[in-house]
C-alpha cells in the first residue's frame, strides 16, 4: 500500500554543538592570533565541516556546529585551532545537537 502522506518539509542533520570556553584575558590574548584563526573557521566553513560559528559578545565562549561522527571527532576538530594552542579557548566540550534544515 502505498502511504498517502506528503512528505515531511524538514529533515534533521544530525552534529554537534561545540563550546569553546574563552579564558578570562581572552579579550586581549585573541589579537595576534585572530586573522589565522578566523581563516581557519572560513575554511572549514567553505569544506562543511563547520555548519555556523559564532562568539558571545562578552568574550565567554564560542558556539561551533561541527559535523563529525561523534564527540570525540567533534572537539578534536575544534581543539586544532590556534585559539586552543594558544591559550584563548581553555576549555571545549560537544553535545549531540538535531539541526533542522527545509528538505530538499
Amino acid at each position: 500500500m502505498i502511504d498517502p502522506s506528503p512528505a515531511p518539509a524538514y529533515a534533521i542533520e544530525p552534529v554537534w554543538f561545540v563550546e569553546a570556553t574563552y579564558a578570562p584575558d581572552a579579550a586581549e590574548t585573541r589579537t595576534p592570533f585572530r586573522a589565522e584563526h578566523l581563516a581557519g573557521v572560513v575554511g572549514r566553513l567553505q569544506a562543511g565541516i563547520y555548519v555556523d560559528v559564532g562568539a558571545f559578545a562578552d568574550v565567554s565562549a564560542s558556539i561551533i556546529l561541527v559535523r563529525a561522527a561523534d564527540a570525540a571527532e567533534a572537539i578534536a576538530i575544534v581543539s586544532d585551532d590556534i585559539y586552543m594552542h594558544n591559550g584563548v579557548w581553555v576549555e571545549v566540550r560537544a553535545r549531540a545537537f538535531g539541526r533542522v534544515t527545509a528538505a530538499d
